[in-house]
């Protein structure tokens, strides 16, 4: 059964036993009362189900205007009037009057109040109507907005950058002819974070341990081809390791570090992650200075539009309101021995809660 029908039978329902307890007062006679209401239930819910109908038919529904209001205090009156003249021809072979009510307190009292009745079950339509057509509008905007944010992950995620895959496919091809072992490696490094970032975009939050596990793939292939310009290292809590993460979140700043760190002599490179409560804390460390790093990164944004904005962006739908990113310089500490750089940049994350999945 509809749900008009459904709710038109339960209300009318409720209204007839206030109708039966007001006909016992004006009647002075329970039966009567309970007669009377019993024939004229089902045309109460037929009138209010012809009012649909005519509303409908009208074009005005779920839009109230000044002649719209006008239309349905008429339309309620006509109801009213054919309710009594109802009233008055199932009360004439009975025998059912009212006492001590002359005629015509018989047909203007009950037109009064079934006019009020219907008047305000019409107003009554309208709002319901109104608030479905609100909250139908409201969930197809969400919807909408979930899908551009879906939309959008997946546009971030995609952003790979061209030239790591162009110089890790170029250091496959240098290796092969003397060295195919460390070529291998190589290919079996990119498959497994390539797989890592695609798979992504159907499981946008990962655990901490998989998205190291990506993380360790892209630092081997460019162990491989740096060579010993680049050493790296992670430090991974192992409370963190089962915690959620955004998957491929931490890429884009392990590039930034790789690609714009110093490497004059040698990059050092460290990866922490830790817990704090239920928040995570990430620190991607490595050698230089944060003017150079900002230069380099505001050159790569303009080319690219890959890096910074893309975690930004990415912390703004995984963890709205309940993250921090800083990038910062300080002065190394617990860094190796033959490392001669005074200082070293750090992009520093603090990441609250589990992450949204825009999905």
């Amino acid at each position: 059964m509809p749900v008009f029908w459904r709710v038109q039978i339960a209300g009318w329902g409720l209204f007839a036993l206030l109708d039966v307890a007001a006909r016992t007062v004006v009647y002075q006679d329970f039966a009567t009362a309970l007669m009377v209401t019993l024939l004229l239930w089902p045309v109460l819910v037929l009138a209010a189900a012809g009012l649909r109908f005519v509303f409908r038919r009208l074009g005005f529904e779920g839009r109230l205007s000044v002649g719209g209001i006008a239309c349905i205090f008429a339309l309620s009156a006509g109801t009213a009037l054919a309710i009594v003249s109802a009233t008055t021809l199932l009360r004439a072979p009975f025998g059912w009057s009212i006492p001590d009510w002359t005629d015509t307190q018989a047909f203007l009292t009950p037109f009064a109040y079934y006019t009020l009745i219907f008047s305000a079950w019409s107003l009554a339509y309208f709002w319901v109507k109104a608030e479905i057509a609100r909250r139908t509008e409201q969930q197809r905007a969400a919807q909408a907005e979930s899908e551009a944010l879906r939309a959008e992950l997946h546009q971030l995620i995609l952003q790979l950058n061209p030239h790591f895959l162009f110089n890790a496919l170029n250091g496959v091809a240098e290796e092969i002819p003397d060295n195919p072992k460390a070529a291998l490696n190589m290919v079996r490094d990119l498959s497994a974070y390539l797989r890592h970032a695609l798979m992504a975009l159907d499981h946008p939050v990962v655990s901490v341990a998989r998205e190291t596990e990506a993380l360790a793939a892209y630092l081997r292939i460019q162990e491989a081809r740096f060579g010993a310009r680049l050493r790296s290292h992670m430090d991974v809590e192992r409370e963190a390791l089962d915690r959620p993460i955004a998957s491929v979140l931490l890429q884009p700043l392990l590039e930034n570090a790789v690609e714009h760190g110093d490497r004059s002599d040698h990059l050092d490179l460290i990866v922490r992650i830790r817990t704090e409560g239920t928040a995570l804390r990430v620190e991607i460390e490595n050698n230089g200075v944060l003017r150079s790093a900002e230069t380099t990164v505001r050159k790569r944004l303009r080319h690219t539009g890959i890096g910074l904005q893309n975690v930004r962006r990415r912390l703004a739908l995984h963890y709205p309101g309940r993250h921090s990113f800083e990038l910062k310089e300080k002065s190394i500490s617990g860094w190796p021995d033959d490392c001669h750089h005074d200082s070293a940049v750090v992009a520093e994350l603090l990441l609250e809660g589990t992450p949204c999945s825009v999905s």
